[in-house]
């Protein structure tokens, strides 16, 4: 039964209203869903992270478009299904270093002590000039302050620099 026929006729003015009543009830489910799953859960700490949030807008935008009570209860299904999903790749992802290794990236180097990983560059797609946007981003005005630039495993470019660098921030970065 389409959601027209029960509750809304077809005039713009229904239409919108459909629009922002099922909207609002995605949105209070995916609430609902971050409060019993935790606020890592739209971290972006990791790819899976990233696909997640993704993922869960384009199920939100779903569920607000929905034309019957079944397209809806399926989107709010598979927000669910999402959120379990996450939860179980974090749990097996905790409990092994194997699986870890198998789900995760590595940080990748693109610049050390001042100097441009070339090799890593041209491996990992990025544009010398994307690059040199981020370190003005970061307020980089010398080349040789910058201690590292590193390719995080979510695709997010972190800036180190300044006078020193604990090693221990970059131990497990890859060098290309």
């Amino acid at each position: 039964m389409r959601w027209g026929s029960m509750v809304f006729d077809t005039t713009w003015l229904d239409i919108a209203a459909r629009g922002i009543l099922l909207a609002a009830a995605a949105i209070l489910w995916v609430v609902v869903l971050v409060r019993i799953n935790g606020l890592r859960s739209l971290s972006k700490m990791t790819n899976f992270d990233f696909v997640m949030t993704v993922a869960l807008g384009s199920l939100v935008a779903g569920a607000a478009q929905a034309s019957d009570w079944k397209a809806f209860a399926q989107a709010m299904v598979a927000m669910a299904g999402l959120f379990l999903v996450q939860f179980l790749a974090a749990r097996i992802r905790k409990s092994s270093d194997s699986a870890e290794d198998a789900m995760q990236n590595d940080p990748v180097f693109l610049m050390r002590n001042g100097e441009f990983c070339d090799a890593a560059l041209k491996n990992t797609r990025v544009a010398k000039s994307d690059l040199i946007a981020k370190l003005r981003e970061a307020n980089v005005l010398d080349y040789g302050q910058v201690r590292a630039v590193v390719l995080e495993t979510t695709g997010d470019v972190s800036v180190l620099h300044g006078d020193h660098l604990d090693e221990t921030l970059i131990e497990n970065v890859k060098r290309v």
